[in-house]
């Protein structure tokens, strides 16, 4: 998959970590192995809950900015809303 994506993951602990990347598999893989971002090299493995794909790669990190601004609750419903056949209750 390539792209210009947003995705969130869901930690260990049950935080929620917002990011962008060209490549999710990619990402989702380096998140997993430990070598992803610092706030997640503690919280593996991860689980993926929410991705949107953009045609630039400004509208990805205007994108990115906007959810991580969003409370918990937010979030959890953009992720119940979206496309991917995962549900956190």
């Amino acid at each position: 998959m390539s792209g210009n994506f947003v995705y969130i993951i869901e930690c260990k602990d049950g935080s929620f970590y917002t990011g962008w990347t060209t490549d999710v598999g990619r990402r989702l893989a380096e998140h997993n192995s430990g070598i992803g971002s610092k706030y997640t090299r503690s919280r593996y493995p991860v689980k993926l809950r929410f991705m949107e794909e953009f045609t630039s790669k400004e509208e990805a990190l205007k994108r990115e900015f906007a959810i991580k601004k969003l409370s918990r609750e937010k979030k959890i419903e953009l992720i119940e809303n979206s496309n991917l056949e995962i549900s956190l209750k």
